[in-house]
């Protein structure tokens, strides 16, 4: 069976000020998840779930997923804060204001995927060689495989000069996955890149590898998952920012032996919808992509 692809598009986007899931930046409207959808369907991808807010359906269906699911099998699933959770554990967290975070949104759509499954964010650009290699690694393994993958980026090429960014610093050995250490605020300071952690600055090349969250499971890959899922709960819910994170969780099934973690390169630069000074940045470079012959004009024919 060909596999899904995940679209985690539930984010509050607190920086863009705005949906950003949704902005239009191709020349007839599309939205970057439009690109995202047309990429994948095209390297082997037989399916796509979004996972976002209930609040934004209404405008969702209209701007994106009406267009899209008239070319490719398309769902949506909802994540709120409240999903996933019982009354006692409700009550720990009254006064949070917003999901927790992306393997949160990865459960919230459980019961929608069935085969092995890549996921991405809604706002970054990946690249369709990207989505043909997870397409190729997904096809060949079972669903319960402990044989997951990634594709990594090289931190210079996915830098904003906007703000800071979110990164998860990879160590690779072999191949394959070691561990991912999530920098919350890497910024450029100078001609340097520096990461801020616990309040100091620690420099980094720009050469490192680093997860935009481009990874491919198994379906075995819900089972570990949901013991994260239940072990931050234990510890997690009293927090109002704290946020269950899917490269932390990969790197756990590494760190435990519960599996792989295989490690695919891309060389594509990153462009993506996290400021908004970002929107005409990712305008201009879908222009470009188009002129070039890279995606056509019209990207959907019906």
């Amino acid at each position: 069976m060909k596999p899904t692809l995940l679209v985690l598009a539930a984010g509050m986007g607190s920086r863009y000020g705005g949906v950003k899931q949704i902005d239009a930046v191709g020349k007839n409207n599309e939205c970057l998840l439009d690109y995202a959808a047309y990429d994948a369907q095209r390297c082997g991808f037989g399916k796509v779930v979004f996972v976002i807010r209930k609040d934004i359906e209404k405008d969702f269906r209209e701007r994106l997923f009406d267009r899209v699911a008239r070319n490719f099998d398309a769902e949506y699933v909802f994540q709120s804060k409240d999903s996933l959770l019982n009354d006692e554990e409700l009550s720990r967290c009254a006064e949070r204001t917003k999901p927790w975070g992306t393997v949160h949104a990865v459960l919230c759509a459980q019961d929608a995927v069935k085969t092995p499954f890549a996921v991405i964010n809604s706002d970054d650009y990946y690249g369709k060689e990207a989505f043909k290699t997870l397409a190729g690694h997904l096809s060949s393994i079972k669903s319960d495989s402990t044989e997951h993958a990634m594709v990594g980026y090289v931190l210079g090429n996915t830098m904003s000069r906007s703000g800071s960014v979110s990164r998860g610093v990879c160590t690779v050995k072999d191949g394959f996955l070691d561990s991912i250490v999530e920098n919350t605020k890497i910024s450029y300071k100078g001609d340097g890149i520096v990461s801020e952690i616990d309040g100091k600055e620690i420099p980094l090349t720009g050469k490192e590898w680093v997860s935009m969250n481009l990874f491919g499971f198994s379906l075995k890959a819900f089972e570990e998952f949901n013991v994260y899922w239940d072990e931050f709960k234990k510890t997690s819910l009293g927090e109002a920012k704290k946020e269950a994170l899917l490269p932390v969780a990969a790197s756990d099934i590494v760190r435990h032996g519960h599996g792989t973690v295989k490690f695919y390169t891309s060389p594509e630069k990153w462009f993506g919808m996290t400021y908004p000074e970002d929107r005409q940045i990712v305008r201009d470079e879908i222009a470009e992509k188009i002129k070039c012959g890279y995606y056509p004009s019209v990207l959907w024919q019906k």
